[in-house]
């Protein structure tokens, strides 16, 4: 069974960075994209960055040039390293696990599994 599971969130001032990290088991190599979507309040869960199983790299345009996406030091990690980050980052990040085409990588509903999410606070 795949799981996956969040860690790094926190309460940070704007300007400041944050790494999350998500740990996945249950899954082999490469087999999966591995991705990052936030949801605040109100709003929907929309599509922050993925990494892509050969190992490619998309993001949203809202975070281009700051957030960065890549494996962890650890076997089936994926970080989420966030900086210059503005109130607007403000939300439940959660990681989540896909094998969908590369056109349809940014729709969450082609990802099959998720973490449980890590609040991310940006406010002064």
């Amino acid at each position: 069974q795949v799981q996956l599971v969040e860690s790094g969130g926190g309460l940070v001032r704007p300007g400041d960075s944050l790494t999350l990290s998500c740990a996945a088991s249950g899954i082999t190599g490469n087999s999966y994209h591995m991705g990052w979507f936030r949801q605040a309040p109100g709003k929907e869960r929309e599509f922050v960055a993925v990494l892509s199983r050969t190992s490619h790299t998309y993001y949203a345009d809202s975070v281009k040039g700051r957030f960065a996406i890549s494996r962890g030091n650890a076997k089936n990690t994926v970080d989420l390293q966030m900086d210059t980050l503005k109130p607007d980052d403000t939300a439940v990040y959660y990681c989540a696990v896909s094998r969908a085409v590369l056109s349809s990588i940014r729709d969450p509903n082609m990802y099959l599994y998720w973490g449980q999410g890590a609040q991310v606070t940006v406010s002064s």
